[in-house]
């Protein structure tokens, strides 16, 4: 367990896991303007950037990059929390949307996943060449924050990179799955279900009305998804067919970002809470296994991209700044 001035003290009346991460899903956060940075992807798909505007100038040269988590965009109430924290620091940042994400169909059948780490490279890449002036920090949440431990243990050190914080991150893709079938957890995967299946119904209906006929039929292929109930069956009838995986086994086996830790070579902090319900403690790392440069933090509370503590409930914002070494 994490101890010390970084310890996270919940607020009383947000004592236990389930309260805590919904309490962050549902409670408003700072509107933050945006501008939108469309980036073209190799295979001919689009993903878009939003960045953080400010009527001020910015007192850092590193980019602050953000990714999302499952059903999350640069909305998401915890990303606008980061950049609203950020910008009153005067300290760039951006949000990647993942593709399909930011309120527009992406062009393609195949949409995102917890291993997508080619989309995350292409971003970097663009962002790192268009901005070769600039270092840059990566936060990610939960779907996110695996994909960016997954890039970060297959490109080794960029001279560009700075540092790294993953919150809330399910190392273990198949030990979350399972958490998510039982219990209360079971309404978590529940949720996320029905909002992947209506995004891809909406794919659908988006390729069929502009007669996008070949990749109609690769959606179509899969078959009817309203019957599907948990996480792990949309990963096995979805995910891996229209991602070049066998099965959600082979998926998960491919993409958990525990067996890239090892190979990280960056200053990572890894930001996680005991009580998570949708991480089990079969899911996180040994920590005395991991290379020094890598700093993980098990707190007894926080829930799932929670983390809230009264009267400094930006206290998991404050703690990535201060991480990040950017902080004021």
């Amino acid at each position: 367990m994490n101890s010390g001035s970084d310890a996270f003290k919940p607020v009383w009346w947000l004592p236990e896991g389930h309260s805590q991460t919904l309490w962050r899903k549902f409670s408003p956060s700072a509107p933050v303007c945006h501008r939108r940075e469309r980036i073209e992807l190799d295979d001919g798909d689009f993903i878009d950037l939003d960045w953080a505007v400010a009527d001020c100038e910015w007192r850092t040269d590193t980019v602050v990059v953000i990714i999302h988590g499952l059903c999350g965009c640069s909305a998401s109430s915890y990303v606008q929390s980061l950049q609203s924290t950020l910008t009153e620091q005067a300290i760039p940042s951006v949000a990647m949307n993942f593709r399909g994400c930011s309120g527009e169909v992406n062009r393609l059948a195949k949409a995102y996943h917890s291993g997508i780490s080619d989309d995350l490279d292409q971003v970097f890449s663009y962002l790192g060449q268009r901005y070769s002036d600039r270092s840059f920090a990566l936060v990610g949440y939960s779907l996110g924050a695996n994909v960016l431990l997954k890039w970060l243990g297959e490109t080794g050190r960029h001279e560009q990179l700075r540092r790294a914080v993953a919150v809330s991150t399910p190392f273990s893709l198949a030990a979350c799955s399972r958490a998510m079938l039982a219990g209360l957890s079971r309404v978590y995967g529940y949720y996320f279900v029905r909002r992947l299946v209506a995004a891809m119904n909406t794919k659908k209906a988006s390729f069929r009305s502009a007669g996008n006929e070949k990749q109609l039929r690769q959606l179509e292929q899969l078959g009817t998804l309203d019957n599907i109930r948990t996480i792990w069956e949309f990963d096995d009838r979805v995910t891996a067919p229209l991602h070049g995986f066998a099965d959600a086994e082979d998926y998960y086996r491919r993409c958990s970002s525990l067996d890239y830790l090892a190979r990280i070579e960056a200053d990572t902090l890894l930001i996680q809470s005991a009580n998570d319900p949708m991480i089990p403690a079969a899911a996180l790392p040994q920590a005395a296994q991991l290379p020094s440069h890598i700093h993980f933090q098990l707190h007894e509370s926080g829930g799932h991209v929670g983390f809230m503590a009264g009267f400094r409930d930006d206290w998991l914002e404050r703690r990535i700044v201060n991480f990040l070494s950017l902080g004021s």
